[in-house]
């Protein structure tokens, strides 16, 4: 979708699309914030053991602030209650952070990690142990420079970065000047943005538009009348089953292209999302931990629950019960 925007430091190349990722979308979407709570009103996660069947005790689940993520948790929550008799409770938290309270137990899971952490990867997986890899959550991230169709017809070249000075003017705001605007979403979201801005000459500007859901209605005002805009934007999205979208073509990302954020030049590369667990959870928490590492769906199931949260308008509890009820050949797999 996302937190407070990574340091430089904490951020290294992973190559090609099987590597972990390391790029963050995180974002404060009104529209997907839905019934969670901030870390600092809880304690330790109970993870405490149990047997092969029945509860696992609570579950808390760290939940990034964007649609995608949101339609993860309210999907794995209502199964662990409803099926393995599990409380379960969503936590919003931005990713570096998720980390952070997955090590010290105030969390159990993350479900959709992006890498944009990973010296916290490096510390708590390889160093300290206390964070163990939970396996693919099965979506395949990325995240990209887009046109919308309309303007790519008109203007075939447009979708080669190398052309994109030619048409600044179409971009340009009142909030971008002289130059051309790159809508952005959260000023939280990790972005190589500005770095290859810079470094391809480019004559444009990174203008926030403050969330996800704003972006959001940003892109949707403008493609409903039809205004040039060229916008950082992400698949799997929801959104893009409504509207008609072009990547633009940024050099090709290649092994070290993005290894030093300061020099970024390239395209950002393809990013299968990840799931991470609390060791001592993933080791004692029984039929809850098992299902976790076994919840694995496509990037249209996800967008299915989260067009219900997102474009609907609907709870995520009620998305999920939806979506529970029409899919039970897929997640009774996940089952134990």
């Amino acid at each position: 979708m996302r937190m407070k925007k990574q340091q430089p430091a904490d951020r290294k190349n992973t190559g090609s699309r099987g590597a972990r990722p390391r790029l963050t979308r995180v974002a404060g979407a009104a529209v997907v914030v839905l019934g969670l709570t901030g870390v600092s009103a809880c304690g330790a996660a109970d993870t405490g053991s149990s047997s092969s069947k029945g509860s696992s005790g609570k579950v808390t689940i760290a939940v990034p602030s964007w649609v995608g993520a949101e339609a993860n948790g309210a999907v794995a929550k209502y199964i662990l209650e409803n099926e393995l008799d599990t409380k379960a409770e969503l936590k919003q938290l931005d990713e570096s952070v998720a980390f952070d309270a997955l090590h010290s137990g105030k969390v159990d899971a993350i479900m959709e990690d992006w890498g944009g952490a990973p010296k916290k990867v490096q510390l708590y997986v390889e160093e300290n142990k206390s964070v163990v890899e939970g396996g693919d959550l099965g979506v395949v991230g990325h995240i990209g420079w887009f046109v919308p169709k309309y303007l790519a017809d008109k203007h075939p070249d447009i979708t080669d970065w190398k052309n994109l000075n030619k048409y600044k003017d179409l971009f340009k705001t009142a909030e971008s000047g002289n130059k051309g605007q790159l809508l952005e979403g959260s000023p939280s979201y990790t972005t190589n943005d500005d770095a290859i801005i810079k470094n391809l000459d480019l004559e444009y500007k990174t203008v926030y538009a403050g969330s996800e859901a704003a972006q959001i209605t940003q892109i949707r005002e403008n493609y409903k009348a039809k205004k040039p805009f060229i916008s950082y934007w992400w698949t799997p999205q929801w959104l893009n089953a409504d509207i008609d979208l072009v990547e633009v073509k940024l050099p090709e990302h290649k092994e070290g292209c993005d290894a030093d954020p300061e020099k970024v030049d390239c395209a950002y590369p393809e990013t299968p999302l990840q799931k991470y667990f609390n060791a001592d959870f993933a080791e004692k928490g029984g039929d809850a931990a098992k299902f976790l590492k076994n919840f694995k769906w496509t990037a249209e199931e996800q967008n299915e629950v989260a067009a219900m949260i997102a474009g609907e308008k609907m709870s995520s509890e009620a998305a999920a019960e939806k979506w529970v009820k029409a899919n039970k050949d897929v997640w009774e797999k996940w089952l134990p």
